[in-house]
């Protein structure tokens, strides 16, 4: 499953394939499904969550995952930090919920 999103500007492809989890560990060596399950606590914040609760999250789970998604379409982006320094805005909050499908496609098997 591929998809393309517009920020600051710039084309990005994002690609989700069965290798993903496993390219997410290589990386960040933590475990996708994990991350990816304490991200259900973004839903639940709701649309002005107030400061305590977003200290709650860990931010960095959700660069991640935008990086393992950017890296498995295209295989020349460089190393995450790097990748978003190309950026002089990464919004996140509008960026994760375009994401949802690419996420939750490499856990979940399709119908037949």
């Amino acid at each position: 499953m591929e998809k393309t999103l517009t920020i600051d500007d710039k084309q990005v492809k994002f690609k989700s394939r069965g290798s993903t989890p496993l390219r997410y560990k290589a990386q960040f060596h933590r475990d996708f499904l994990v991350d990816i399950m304490s991200m259900e606590g973004l839903a639940k914040l709701g649309k002005n969550p107030s400061l305590e609760k977003m200290k709650s999250l860990d931010t960095e789970v959700f660069y991640n995952i935008c990086w393992v998604l950017a890296k498995t379409a295209d295989k020349e982006i460089p190393e995450p930090m790097e990748w978003l320094d190309e950026f002089d805005s990464f919004p996140l909050m509008e960026i994760i919920p375009e994401l949802q499908d690419l996420i939750t496609s490499s856990l979940t098997s399709k119908k037949k």
